[in-house]
């Protein structure tokens, strides 16, 4: 019987391909995704590589398809890593769709995968510098905060942002911030069963998806523009940091988010900008 412990990376686009890839010299890695194919085209090169990986299909926005990913993990043992990179950016989607895959999807992931947690585990949401320059009413606050995993989320949020535009950067905005929320409310939940969550917010990171944002949203080119190291972070970066959050030298670390920007969040703690764009992945 094979024990190497079970890492699952849900989303096989270009930061959760390296991010399994980083996991798969320690880990037997599952690698989920909406797109069967492409996450079998990942698993079969990074195998090509030596590791043990195996590619698996679920929809993070349906019930269904969650809790059999869920049934596939306890088959396979229990996991030991969550690292939940699945996501759309601003010009992805609308602002139902960004919401249910963004923040909908992980609060299902996380609520199906948890009993399936080995002591020792730990989970990973990847969340967005785009958290940590916006600000939300105390109303906004309490629909992110409870209602993460209910289907109508977007149809509670929309009358709740008043004057502001429900399009899809408000949905990116809203659905990292509630990202975090979640990773530090379900922190105690983790705990129980000896496990631990975190959220890691990117900055601006080379991505194909990031590639996108730069192509169609000026906004995000000028907010680079104000970066103290003048370049953008690589997925290996963050990959890095996953793999670091996951492993036992941070068994102290749970239930907070750590922010991986270059410095970028500093360099704006003068400037009034609260419209943000994704970093993209």
């Amino acid at each position: 019987m094979d024990t190497m412990p079970l890492a699952v990376v849900v989303g096989a686009g270009g930061m959760g391909a390296v991010i399994a890839r980083t996991l798969a010299a320690d880990y037997r890695v599952l690698l989920v995704d909406i797109d069967l194919q492409r996450a079998i085209a990942v698993a079969d090169a990074i195998r090509a590589e030596g590791a043990q990986i195996d590619a698996a299909h679920c929809d993070v926005t349906s019930h269904a398809s969650v809790h059999s990913l869920a049934d596939l993990v306890a088959e396979r043992g229990g996991l030991r890593v969550l690292a939940h990179v699945a996501g759309l950016s601003p010009t992805m989607g609308d602002f139902d769709r960004i919401l249910r895959v963004n923040l909908l999807g992980p609060a299902l992931v996380t609520e199906a995968l948890l009993p399936h947690a080995v002591p020792g585990a730990a989970a990973v949401l990847i969340a967005s510098l785009g958290a940590h320059v916006c600000a939300f009413d105390d109303n906004v606050l309490a629909i992110l905060r409870e209602s993460a995993n209910a289907p109508d989320l977007p149809d509670r949020l929309r009358p709740a942002l008043q004057n502001a535009t429900a399009d899809a950067n408000a949905a990116y905005q809203l659905s990292k911030f509630g990202l975090i929320m979640l990773a530090r409310r379900l922190a105690s939940e983790w705990c129980a069963r000896d496990a631990r969550i975190v959220s890691l917010s990117p900055g601006i990171i080379v991505t194909p998806m990031g590639d996108k944002e730069f192509d169609d949203n000026p906004a995000k080119r000028k907010l680079f523009e104000m970066s103290p190291i003048k370049r953008q972070g690589t997925m290996e970066e963050i990959a890095d940091v996953v793999a670091f959050l996951v492993s036992s030298k941070a068994s102290f670390i749970s239930g907070t988010d750590i922010l991986v920007d270059g410095g970028f969040s500093g360099a704006l703690s003068d400037v009034p900008f609260r419209g943000v764009q994704g970093s993209g992945r």
